[in-house]
């Protein structure tokens, strides 16, 4: 049957086409004799004598007012009680469980592992111990809901996956009515905070870069005629623009890989190398402070959100396990996961700040000898690893944007994507180079963007979705009540280390 032979079939609201019972959802429009209404898919949605946006639900504006034109997916669509998302998801390539196990590693251990010393300058040897854990567990409860909100999701919209943005927006549509206009919004502020993150941890790794060869190039030039001496930081900023400029330029992500495999080896020589003076002459546990000041533990905070909180890689990862059941179960590829990265993060805290006290750094390299071979090497190994991770790092904020704006260049899209990809590296580059200071930039990305990412959005998106569900908030509506608790402590993590770290930042870091 052509196109336009079904086209007309929509058409005619009293007069059904007779189908078999297909095996995949429909793509348009199509009249259902027992529910005497519309059915339709989520997506890719086609109303005749109507112009939809495929990414809208379709409405009919009448003497001012919006009518739906069809029910809201998830809502009143006819479910098939028996429909398993994972069965229907089409993987070429599905991870195991181990695979998995391995990528939520390499997406979670990133450069945060190095501030973390100074988290504990923050907060106290033993608060920011228990702490740490403290956060790492709310973080990955929160993992928690949002995965196991985006199943049921899955389930209601008859979908294989969703990605995080996703999530937010099928919540919205097939929570209460009042919450359907929000939807696309809900779906773009995740995009968009995603994209503030990523881009921060850029500007992030461009300090952190600068910082590591400054060091060693200031020792080698006390000594030589031809390298200058105590040269500005931003010098070394401005001097990597080219350079980020180049790497940056390659579109494909297959020929990014095997720098991730060179970063992956760099950073775990570093870091074995960074234990080896760790461990060495540690002095005693008495010498250090039990707890810090208060004013001090929102900074701790926002370092120790940025450094633990991977939310942005899971849900990929989750939609590409060959058992996804597996994921978050017991004890489960997340759970496993996340204990290891956090008990490793507060490793490297606690005998970072043992080691070096209140001359810890904001990267734990920078504290490493200045005048030995061995540590010069660490700091140009991670330096040559964070810069590669850039790349890499770069490449997802880079693909939401253009897919938002590429409409808009009609003809000229290769020209386009380059010049917006040069554009943004440049404002990487002139956001480091205006807030040189590593320890209050990490921590304030970490207070605005993943308070909202790791603790915020997936309390909301949880209580949205279960809301008008039949017992969906539990006896005496103890979700809302524990996701009211995440919210505010979303809020105040914030609130609290977003001035903070301003007020670091405004004052140099001092």
């Amino acid at each position: 049957m052509s196109k336009k032979q079904l086209h007309n079939q929509a058409a005619i609201p009293l007069a059904p086409a007779v189908f078999k019972k297909p095996q995949m959802r429909p793509m348009i429009a199509e009249y259902d004799p027992r529910r005497k209404g519309v059915k339709n898919d989520l997506s890719d949605i086609v109303m005749v004598k109507y112009k939809v946006d495929p990414n809208e639900i379709p409405v009919e504006q009448q003497a001012g007012s919006t009518l739906p034109l069809m029910e809201i997916p998830g809502r009143d669509i006819e479910v098939d009680e028996d429909y398993n998302p994972f069965e229907h998801r089409k993987l070429a390539h599905p991870t195991s469980d181990f695979d998995t196990l391995i990528h939520l590693l390499k997406g979670s251990l990133g450069s945060g592992i190095l501030a973390m010393p100074m988290a504990f300058m923050n907060a106290g040897l033993y608060f920011g111990l228990v702490a740490t854990f403290l956060i790492g567990g709310i973080c990955t409860y929160c993992v928690h809901v949002l995965v196991k909100t985006s199943h049921e999701l899955c389930f209601r919209m008859q979908k294989p996956s969703l990605g995080f943005a996703e999530t937010a927006e099928a919540a919205f549509l097939s929570g209460p009515p009042a919450a359907h206009k929000f939807s696309r919004l809900a779906k773009a502020m995740i995009n968009w905070f995603l994209v503030i993150d990523l881009l921060g941890c850029c500007c992030v790794y461009i300090v952190f870069v600068s910082k590591n060869v400054k060091q060693v190039v200031d020792y080698h030039a006390e000594d030589s005629d031809w390298l200058p001496h105590d040269m500005n930081l931003r010098y070394y900023m401005v001097a990597l623009l080219p350079l980020l400029i180049l790497m940056n330029l390659i579109r494909n992500l297959k020929y990014l890989a095997p720098f991730s495999m060179i970063a992956n080896l760099l950073v775990a020589t570093g870091m074995a190398i960074t234990f080896y003076y760790l461990f060495q002459d540690i002095p005693s546990m008495s010498e250090r402070s039990k707890f810090a000041e208060w004013e001090r533990l929102p900074t701790f905070f926002g370092t120790a959100i940025f450094a633990l909180e991977g939310i942005g890689v899971v849900m990929p990862l989750e939609n590409n396990m060959k058992t996804p059941t597996h994921f978050i179960g017991c004890p489960g590829v997340l759970n496993f996961g996340m204990f290891f990265v956090v008990s490793l993060y507060a490793l490297v805290g606690f005998f970072g700040y043992l080691k070096f006290g209140n001359l810890t750094e904001g990267s734990i390299t920078l504290n490493l000898p200045k005048d030995e071979v061995l540590g010069q090497c660490v700091k140009l190994m991670i330096a040559v690893a964070i810069f590669f991770t850039y790349c890499l790092q770069f490449y997802v904020p880079m693909e939401i944007i253009w897919k938002n704006v590429r409409h808009l260049f009609g003809a000229k899209k290769n020209l386009a994507e380059y010049s917006i990809r040069i554009g943004i590296i440049i404002l990487t580059v002139c956001i480091a180079v205006a807030i040189p200071d590593l320890g209050p930039f990490i921590s304030l990305v970490g207070a605005v963007c993943l308070s909202f990412l790791g603790l915020i959005f997936p309390a909301v998106i949880e209580t949205v979705a279960f809301w008008d569900r039949p017992n969906g908030l539990g006896r005496f509506n103890w979700v809302l009540w524990k996701n009211t608790f995440l919210i505010c402590f979303g809020i105040l993590g914030f609130l609290t280390g977003s001035y903070v770290s301003i007020l670091d930042i405004i004052n140099g870091g001092e």
